[in-house]
């Protein structure tokens, strides 16, 4: 049976996500329904998105890792605060993520976000955190109006260097109150080509700009691509389907699996994971090597099997 580890999830905790997210969120979700009849209230929808955002030590995460069969998990953190205020600072944010990790020992890693914005001081925010905690990477949201290639993340870019840290960065579309342009994925095109010691994961990069990130994964050899959102996507007919279609473009080398959960979170962790190691279609015609290498070996190897004692 193959080990699976889930290469992009986040905390669903209002400590860690902006209201102005999850009330952006609800306006889709209103748009979508309304369009159907359904025609729900808005501070309905916000309220009930909120309210699932109360699993703030990962508790209940770790429940449905467990019944689904993941045996570990990376924890992004983005770093909202410039953009959408409302969140803890990014040094706590930190701290709360590793008293979760010593809660669950064994069972996450943790990328930090950072802002180019914030300055030197950000950076040096950054490294005091990296080596207090031993965090594992870093996460960037560029929607909040910045380019991943902004020479601003440099400094990131030389510790991470230095220390074997991938870089996680979201791509394609979020919500309506931040940019879209920052995070198209070509954005990290020259900062993966000046720092070759540096893994560069493009997160949701096998659900948008799919053709896009598998060109930049079959060509850098530093650059991956995640799966982040594939259950949720509300432009595939058939998510395994269009997994299946992924899993044959000859990069299996370069992608990582990931959920984004809680994205999705009501279709049920156990339900997708099932439908992805056990239904027909998913990894249908997938060799066991390649499967090893999406669920796992991928991932550990941009973590440069990264460990500390008692983990």
């Amino acid at each position: 049976m193959t080990t699976v580890y889930d290469g992009h999830c986040h905390v669903a905790s209002t400590h860690f996500t902006p209201r102005a997210f999850l009330e952006d969120v609800a306006s889709n979700v209103c748009c979508r329904l309304g369009s159907m009849g359904a025609a729900p209230r808005f501070d309905r929808v916000a309220e009930g998105l909120a309210a699932q955002q109360g699993d703030h030590l990962a508790d209940g995460l770790v429940r449905e890792m467990n019944a689904a069969g993941i045996a570990r998990a990376v924890l992004l953190v983005p770093d909202f605060g410039l953009r959408l205020p409302g969140t803890l600072e990014p040094a706590e944010a930190a701290r709360r993520h590793h008293e979760i990790r010593l809660r669950h020992p064994g069972r996450f890693w943790v990328y930090i976000g950072v802002d180019p914005r914030r300055g030197p001081e950000g950076v040096r925010a950054f490294e005091d955190v990296v080596d207090a905690y031993g965090l594992d990477g870093v996460k960037l949201y560029p929607p909040c109006g910045y380019s991943p290639s902004d020479p601003g993340l440099y400094p990131y870019y030389e510790i991470c260097a230095a220390r074997s840290l991938p870089v996680f960065i979201h791509t394609g579309p979020t919500v309506r109150s931040l940019d879209y342009e920052p995070a198209h994925p070509m954005r990290a095109d020259k900062a993966a080509r000046d720092f070759p010691r540096v893994n560069f994961i493009l997160g949701h990069g096998g659900l948008t700009h799919v053709e896009t990130c598998a060109f930049m994964a079959a060509y850098r050899p530093n650059v991956y691509l995640d799966t982040g959102g594939f259950a949720s996507g509300p432009n595939l007919s058939s998510w395994p389907e269009h997994l299946n279609w992924l899993f044959r473009l000859g990069i299996n080398h370069k992608i990582i699996f990931g959920t984004d959960w809680p994205l999705g979170r009501l279709n049920g962790l156990r339900r997708v994971m099932g439908e992805v190691l056990d239904g027909p279609t998913a990894l249908a015609g997938v060799s066991r090597k390649d499967r090893a290498l999406l669920l796992h070996e991928n991932l550990l190897r941009v973590l440069a099997a990264r460990s500390r004692p008692g983990e």
